[in-house]
């Protein structure tokens, strides 16, 4: 959208989110190659390496940036990836991280192939047709917590606290009709790729999802033909972003790592860096206690004009 491009001039910083589903092999070699491609080009991040695939959000110098996907470009089986880009004033991550995992997003089901297997793209333009069609389920994919941010109008909320809950909803809920169409949808694409390639393998033939995920959709549709009600929970420290991909309101309770809005930091539970009014009755004597000496570093450290690096 036209007022994401205007953000890349007014912003320095350039966040990427990336993955794919793609077989790959010398993970040591590769993730070393990653991380020192990533340190030379001054980025922070997480990106996950599996046999299945890769999946990571970065930030950094446009030029930083670049140089990452100029590399990826360059890797056999990565040639293609596309990486979401966003702009904000600073960095949201705090270090630089690159883990070799058994799974690029944890899902718990063996022998899912999503660059095989997954449900039918739908191109953001498309989106509110389809979910505004007769019968058809709309599920979103994601966790309960976020959910709560902001969705679809109309979607399904299966109340997972993690997504290798998911398979278990479906067992429970989704039921045995294999033709009833089912819309899914996720942050950025990757869990619905798992998700729907999860369900075609059970049978359901009639799957789709949202193409490149709910960023993608707000990115694309007009704010005016939106469909999408409320911010959208990113893993970094913006938290939340709203619909023209700005920085939402929302911050992190460090206790419990729950987003939390304006009306929760007026709370009489909500202590700055300590608690909020989610977790406020479950914090033992000594984690207030280390969490309270937490706040005092962070306190202490930004009076001399650093960053406390602890602070997601």
């Amino acid at each position: 959208m036209d007022d994401v491009a205007s953000r890349a001039g007014e912003f320095s910083v350039q966040v990427a989110a990336f993955y794919r589903f793609v077989p790959l092999s010398g993970l040591a070699g590769l993730g070393r190659d990653v991380r020192e491609t990533c340190e030379a080009g001054g980025l922070l991040g997480t990106i996950l390496l599996a046999s299945e695939g890769i999946n990571g959000s970065i930030a950094g110098s446009r030029e930083g940036v670049g140089g990452l996907l100029d590399f990826f470009a360059r890797t056999a089986g990565l040639e293609d990836l596309h990486a979401r880009i966003s702009y904000c004033s600073q960095n949201p991550f705090q270090r630089m991280k690159v883990r070799l995992k058994k799974e690029i997003v944890s899902f718990g089901v063996e022998g899912i192939d999503p660059g095989q297997q997954a449900g039918e793209y739908v191109a953001p333009g498309q989106w509110n047709e389809l979910i505004s069609r007769p019968g058809v389920r709309l599920i979103d994919t994601r966790n309960d917590y976020e959910v709560a941010l902001g969705t679809f109008a109309g979607a399904e909320n299966p109340r997972t606290r993690s997504f290798r809950e998911f398979p278990a909803w479906v067992e429970e809920h989704l039921g045995n009709d294999r033709d009833q169409p089912l819309a899914m949808f996720c942050t950025g694409g990757i869990r619905c790729e798992k998700s729907t390639a999860y369900l075609r393998q059970l049978g359901y033939r009639n799957v789709y999802h949202l193409e490149g995920g709910i960023l993608n959709y707000l990115d694309t549709v007009p704010v005016d033909e939106s469909l999408w009600q409320g911010d959208c929970f990113v893993f970094d420290n913006r938290v939340t972003v709203d619909h023209n991909l700005a920085e939402g309101s929302y911050e992190l309770c460090p206790a419990c790592r729950m987003p939390l809005s304006e009306e929760d930091r007026k709370s009489d539970r909500f202590e700055k860096n300590v608690s909020c009014p989610k977790c406020y009755d479950r914090l033992t004597p000594a984690r207030r206690a280390s969490l309270e000496e937490r706040g005092r570093q962070i306190e202490l450290a930004a009076v001399r004009g650093e960053k406390h690096i602890g602070r997601r």
